[in-house]
């Protein structure tokens, strides 16, 4: 069922009157119909399209599914912005013939073996059907479905199928709550991208950062909260792990590090913490440069050598948990922490399809839906 959508609506909706009451929308539709030429194409129209979209899957964890994937994600200029003079002999002639192979082993750690498919394309198909379900009472026109910026399903074979269910108007959803040119804006790019091939376009909307919403910083304490509840011990630090970026990207007019520093400082605020419990880190370098610190692993490397022996450390930046979250961090953080002196390590989920995590994507999709339901 991979990139199906959740329908709310049956499949032959025509053209609605504003009021949205049935009768007079049966009637609008009777009229419509009548007026049309006996040879006339059925057109589907008057459907609502929202389209969530997280950064990418491999369809599997072997050397070739791996290198097709990697390679999509290394050629997307947003994510690598070097010359493709200087990049694609290093790309090409090293990191595409032996990379594949490590990421694969890293994959296969947390692959979902019961469905054959990455915890990230699990759970954001579970999004997109408890979205819809929660919208089912808003507006019966609105289709909800799911993409990847990076393999399957594709954003533009989900915007198609969207468009073949009669939306006219459609609401993307890049999954990322701070703002990055590497992350959201290469979402909006290839929508964009897509639309310059229709004649007939729908009416596009782009869901902004949402960094510093009340919902998504009470969510997130929440879970926080639920989760420390549940362990036989209390974290001394507490890290907010973000997916780095080059510095030089922020030195360019990225706000991204401003979103994450945002996000833990209201965080904090919100639990009642101290910056020295409650502290900002990037994770996930790449590449010769220079990246934004400090860097997770150096910091639970050096809170373990300072003699801090309980650690937490959580993902504000991910909806759901990934390669990055689960092997990265719950694995690998958690390795360098007791290797270095560190006693009690936890990883702290992502809110995924949790009620809170829920209550996140419903209010932010309701206010950016204003207007059209």
């Amino acid at each position: 069922m991979t990139g199906d959508s959740v329908t709310l609506a049956g499949s032959e909706t025509e053209t609605r009157e504003a009021s949205g009451c049935p009768a007079r929308s049966e009637r609008a539709r009777e009229m419509a119909k009548a007026k049309l030429p006996a040879d006339h194409p059925k057109v589907k129209t008057g459907r609502i399209g929202v389209l969530l979209v997280n950064l990418g899957t491999p369809d599997g964890t072997d050397f070739r599914n791996m290198r097709k994937y990697l390679r999509e994600f290394l050629t997307d200029k947003r994510v690598i912005e070097w010359p493709k003079a200087l990049w694609y002999p290093i790309l090409f002639g090293i990191v595409l013939n032996t990379r594949p192979k490590k990421s694969g082993a890293a994959y296969d750690e947390i692959w979902n073996k019961e469905l054959d498919e990455s915890p990230l394309r699990t759970i954001t198909r579970s999004q997109a059907t408890l979205l819809a379900e929660d919208l089912a009472g808003l507006d019966e026109r609105i289709v909800v479905d799911w993409a990847m910026r990076y393999g399957n399903p594709s954003i533009a074979s989900r915007l198609e199928a969207l468009r073949e269910q009669g939306c006219e108007r459609i609401l993307v959803f890049p999954l990322y709550p701070q703002y990055a040119a590497s992350t959201t804006a290469t979402v909006n790019d290839v929508v964009f991208r897509e639309m310059t091939k229709l004649r007939w376009q729908p009416a596009i909307r782009t869901v902004p950062p949402y960094h510093d919403d009340p919902v998504y910083i009470d969510a997130l304490a929440t879970s926080i909260e639920t989760h420390l509840a549940g362990l036989d011990f209390d974290p001394e630090v507490v890290l907010t792990s973000y997916h780095g970026i080059p510095q030089s990207y922020f030195r360019k007019g990225d706000p991204y590090h401003c979103h994450c520093q945002k996000t833990t400082r209201l965080l904090r605020d919100r639990l009642g913490w101290s910056e020295d419990r409650l502290r900002v880190t990037f994770q996930s370098r790449f590449g010769p440069e220079e990246w934004l610190q400090p860097y997770t692993d150096k910091t639970v490397e050096a809170l373990a050598k300072e003699g801090v022996k309980r650690v937490a450390v959580l993902n504000p930046g991910f909806v759901a948990d990934c390669l990055e979250t689960l092997e990265e961090i719950a694995g690998e953080a958690g390795e360098i922490f007791h290797e270095n002196g560190g006693d009690k390590f936890t990883h702290i989920p992502c809110l995924n399809d949790s009620a809170p995590g829920m209550d996140v994507l419903s209010a932010i999709v309701r206010r950016e839906l204003a207007g059209w339901v």
